[in-house]
């Protein structure tokens, strides 16, 4: 990772708050904290807790930090929530990132470098698309570090989200097909709020238009009571009317079950 970074020059990170970003922060900050600038988008599609982390972060290790709007909420091809929704989050993400490597003289040849890692590779991941067109660089991946390293490594250094259960965006909690609106993002970020304060660590509330359907893994699922789906309801229902039902979904969970088909005629990109 030194190597790789020290090849990257002045870097902008990428970070959205998860254990993978937060750790390349740390990583990049520590080696040269002059040139090192960790940027984080704002939007409706980022979870509170995150923008939470990477702030606390920032605050705690001295990182230069900036806050950034991305506008892929003004942007069709995203609201329509196509399988390759990520490519356009992407590319609206680099392009907001992208001013910040002129914002001061010692950015201008600055990197974008993100977290992803070599377990990423074998997904499905149209947004890696965006960031080789936007010239972002995967430092753990040139790195060849994947997940469990990146968590044993977040571990020796200390970092107290070592452990944390990776959260996509929360469109991703949107059906193939569904439209991203802000009120059904934040549906599911109440619903979600609720099942981890009551102690379940991985939980997917999805949304398809008025539905809603809670994931859990299977061990977890037996400890969801009536009364626990209704509390779950109410959150979602008091900043998203639209939403009707909720059930607990016969699945146990899986990333990933929110795409429902990834074939050509479903993504926007022609």
């Amino acid at each position: 990772m030194e190597r790789v970074l020290a090849d990257c020059g002045p870097v902008i990170v990428a970070c959205s708050g998860g254990i993978d970003s937060l750790l390349l922060a740390t990583i990049a900050h520590r080696r040269s904290p002059s040139t090192t600038v960790v940027a984080h988008t704002v939007t409706p599609a980022v979870p509170g807790e995150g923008t939470g982390r990477v702030v606390m972060h920032a605050e705690r290790r001295g990182w230069t930090l900036e806050l950034v709007r991305s506008n892929e909420f003004e942007d069709e091809r995203y609201l329509a929530n196509p399988t390759d929704r990520c490519y356009f989050c992407k590319t609206n993400l680099y392009a907001a990132i992208a001013p910040l490597r002129h914002a001061d003289i010692a950015r201008a040849d600055a990197v974008i470098v993100s977290g992803a890692n070599t377990d990423d590779l074998g997904e499905y991941r149209p947004g890696l698309d965006a960031a080789a067109e936007a010239g972002v660089r995967h430092p753990f991946v040139e790195a060849g570090i994947g997940k469990a390293g990146i968590r044993a490594v977040a571990r020796h250094l200390g970092i107290v989200e070592a452990d944390l259960p990776s959260s996509p965006c929360l469109a991703s909690r949107l059906y193939t097909g569904t439209r991203v609106t802000e009120a059904r993002l934040r549906s599911v970020e109440a619903g979600e709020s609720v099942l981890r304060a009551e102690g379940f660590e991985i939980v997917r509330c999805r949304r398809r238009d008025t539905a809603a359907l809670v994931e859990l893994p299977a061990d977890d699922r037996e400890r969801v009571t009536p009364a626990l789906l209704d509390t779950v309801r109410s959150a979602m229902q008091a900043v998203d009317p639209e939403l009707e039902s909720l059930t607990l979904d016969d699945r146990a969970y899986r990333p990933g079950q929110a795409v429902l088909h990834v074939s050509e005629g479903s993504h926007a990109r022609s």
